[in-house]
């Protein structure tokens, strides 16, 4: 019995051990991060590339004499990506446009996101019959962009042994609708380069 009891007993612990053992290699941990946390995991275009672009941006162009008293309204284009790889340039957008908005100096249009929706909802209003007409909002009341904010972002990438360098360029420029004078311009440089370990190779 004490023989048996005593098998019974290691087998038990054995399986415990190998259970807890599968489930320590094949667990998850997950933490929540700051944001603002500088990160360096890859050299492809990333979060604090993101964020130091639009800030860099966003003081530019609240300094320019064209944002006084008056808070003009801008249609933004969304950046286009040149560059070989994925980036989310409509998060770029975003990040530069709701900073400027937050800033109180500049207003934005909704056409150039939601112009299908918004023409759809006036056609609702007015047409449909289901709205009170003294809330009907009528066609013909948009008011119209006084600027056009769009621009581009490269890149260069070079490779020479165990060495990568990637180069990115952000240009931004605001555009005066009615005359076409490009009023505002600026760019954002930024290098980043990993070295390979004789190890990694």
């Amino acid at each position: 019995m004490i023989r048996k009891r005593r098998f019974f007993l290691a087998f038990a612990l054995s399986a415990l051990l190998a259970v807890s053992g599968l489930a320590g290699c094949g667990g998850t941990t997950v933490r929540y991060g700051d944001p603002g946390e500088v990160e360096t995991l890859t050299l492809e275009f990333g979060s604090t590339d993101l964020q130091t672009i639009a800030e860099k941006m966003v003081q530019s162009l609240l300094v320019s004499p064209l944002f006084g008293d008056r808070r003009p309204v801008v249609y933004v284009s969304q950046v286009k990506n040149k560059t070989a790889e994925h980036i989310d340039t409509k998060s770029i957008t975003d990040t530069i446009s709701t900073a400027l908005l937050k800033s109180g100096k500049v207003r934005f249009t909704a056409a150039s996101e939601i112009n299908k929706e918004l023409l759809e909802q006036l056609e609702y209003q007015e047409n449909a019959g289901l709205v009170d007409p003294k809330t009907q909002k009528q066609f013909g009341k948009q008011i119209g962009a006084d600027y056009m904010l769009y621009g581009e972002i490269t890149s260069i990438t070079k490779a020479a042994g165990r060495k990568k360098d990637v180069y990115y360029k952000i240009t931004l420029k605001l555009a005066d609708i009615e005359t076409g004078i490009i009023e505002w311009a600026d760019e954002k440089e930024i290098r980043k380069g990993a070295q390979k370990s004789l190890l990694g190779m």
